[in-house]
């Protein structure tokens, strides 16, 4: 049976590549940033202006979907992507970081996750089969399993525990699927670089039920970037090199990079538009924050070169929306850090593709750290 997902790799330059990967809902150039639509939304952009940044595949959240309104809602509206009014493809999380730091009341048992929902307080059961068929009845191309997370570091018996429970989870997830048109990706968990041997069990463990896609999870939760990499080099040679490789929820600038020049295809994060919506710009420059006094009278753009309508705009009136309390102030400056974040995409496809990566790793890098003229 063809698979519903694919990776086709076109350039590599050391260990980043540069591909295609092929959804039933059309093809996304690799490597490739998803904006974060928790529950059917990009908080405060519309899924036209999502689209006008250059994203081509979204992701939404099943644990907070299943909470509100409910997968048979969203099925009944056409799947995910019709629900939003979106064109292209859509990942959807299962909601087991979710389960773990919002919901009451957890016990995590082989069974599954038994808790009270942050919303109103019902009692809910998530197995990893309830995961698959809350998923596929809301129907992203891509569906992750079900994985328990810990918050690391945490004592080597429970990350073991937890990895081995996820191992099996992802089991009972592949068992349970029934719709042939969407990718169920596994999850690598493992703890941080005091436990390589359990992120390499994890990972080979996780190759050898043969899915169409791989993640690395339990990162990006303030272990800090030589962590998250030490992480990351135990844990990529034990994936395939022919499946698509997603780092879950890290989204600095920075760490990006460094995981593209390890051989990541996929990210996520909320932070564009959560900085966005704070006042703080991401540049080529480095980081802006618009409250900043010494931005007041700057009549200048954020950015010369970007695209996005906030760039039409000079920093004194970004600043001034954000110090009036008005709503497009936010609106624009999450529009600017998306599309920001789609350009840092295509640069970094770009340097692959020219076989120029680590010059333009060491350039990116440089100047995103050491902030440019452009940041304060």
């Amino acid at each position: 049976m063809t698979a519903a997902v694919t990776l086709r790799i076109e350039a590599t330059s050391g260990r980043a590549r540069a591909g295609v990967l092929h959804t039933p809902h059309g093809p996304v150039p690799t490597p490739l940033f998803m904006p974060v639509g928790t529950a059917a939304t990009v908080k405060g952009v519309d899924i036209g202006r999502v689209a006008g940044t250059g994203a081509g595949m979204l992701l939404a959240n099943a644990y907070h979907l299943h909470l509100r309104p409910g997968e048979e809602a969203v099925g009944a509206a056409g799947g995910l992507a019709r629900f939003m009014g979106w064109d292209g493809p859509t990942l959807t999380d299962s909601g087991g970081f979710q389960v773990f730091s919002l919901a009451r009341q957890v016990r995590v048992t082989d069974a599954g996750a038994r808790f009270r929902s942050h919303i109103d307080g019902a009692a809910v059961d998530l197995t990893p089969e309830a995961t698959v068929r809350i998923q596929e009845r809301i129907g992203a191309d891509i569906a992750m399993q079900l994985d328990h997370v810990v918050a690391l570091p945490a004592d080597r018996g429970e990350v073991a525990i937890a990895m081995r429970r996820s191992l099996a989870w992802a089991e009972r997830c592949r068992a349970a699927q029934r719709r042939d048109d969407q990718a169920l990706f596994g999850i690598v968990q493992g703890g941080l670089e005091l436990e390589p041997d359990l992120r390499e069990e994890s990972a080979a463990r996780l190759r050898a039920l043969d899915l169409p896609g791989y993640a690395v999870g339990g990162l990006s939760v303030g272990e800090g970037a030589p962590a998250m990499l030490a992480a990351l080099r135990v844990t990529m040679p034990h994936l395939p090199a022919d499946r698509p490789r997603y780092l879950m929820g890290v989204g600095r600038p920075t760490d990006i990079v460094a995981a593209v020049a390890e051989g990541i295809d996929m990210f996520d994060c909320v932070l564009p538009t959560r900085c966005g919506r704070n006042s703080l710009a991401f540049t080529f420059a480095g980081q802006v924050r618009l409250r900043n006094a010494r931005h007041a009278g700057d009549d200048s753009p954020l950015e010369a070169d970007c695209p996005c309508p906030a760039c039409r705009h000079g920093r004194g009136y970004l600043r001034h929306l954000f110090l009036a309390g008005e709503m497009l102030g936010p609106i624009l400056l999450s529009i600017h850090n998306l599309t920001f974040y789609q350009r840092l995409m295509a640069r970094l496809r770009g340097a692959v593709v020219a076989d120029d990566f680590v010059a333009e790793h060491d350039r990116l890098l440089a100047a995103l750290d050491g902030g440019g003229a452009g940041a304060a």
